[in-house]
């Protein structure tokens, strides 16, 4: 799906967005109006796969329009080993949901998450969980703002 659908709505929407990791995947919710987001939570994954049950009920609560998913990348943009598994998710998503899913470039995402959460909290802010959460808050951001 591309970009483009979303710009071309006449209504804010409200979407989720991704940091798919094979053990944990950080979800942010965000919306077309201010372009920013926020973490939520990052959810427990067995070789990238969550439990559908719990992204179902995400779905459920926040009611996305947009589903943003990062597709981890090397530094050279070249795929790596678990970029064939954020791809398979992305599918996934699709028909599991029904609704338009999005892939954007995620690299660097940790890395800034990780800063930023220091710079707010110390070291003791840095736990696995609130990274994966602020990097799915930062990939969604960048989607919105990609072209601007």
């Amino acid at each position: 799906m591309k970009k483009s659908f979303v710009e071309q709505q006449d209504k804010p929407l409200t979407l989720l967005g991704f940091d798919f990791g094979m053990k944990s995947i950080g979800v942010a919710v965000g919306q077309t109006v201010t372009r920013e987001a926020r973490p939520l939570m990052a959810l427990r994954a067995n070789a990238g796969v969550p439990d559908w049950k719990e992204v179902a009920q995400i779905i459920e609560e926040w009611r996305p329009d947009v589903l943003v998913v990062g597709i981890p990348l090397n530094m050279d943009g070249t795929e790596q080993s678990v970029t064939k598994a954020a791809r398979k998710f992305v599918k996934c998503l699709e028909q599991r949901f029904g609704l338009p899913v999005c892939q954007t470039d995620e690299r660097l995402t940790t890395v800034e998450a990780r800063a930023r959460l220091f710079d707010e909290g110390g070291f003791r802010s840095i736990k696995k969980a609130a990274v994966d959460a602020m990097a799915a808050k930062l990939i969604l951001e960048g989607w919105m703002k990609e072209g601007e």
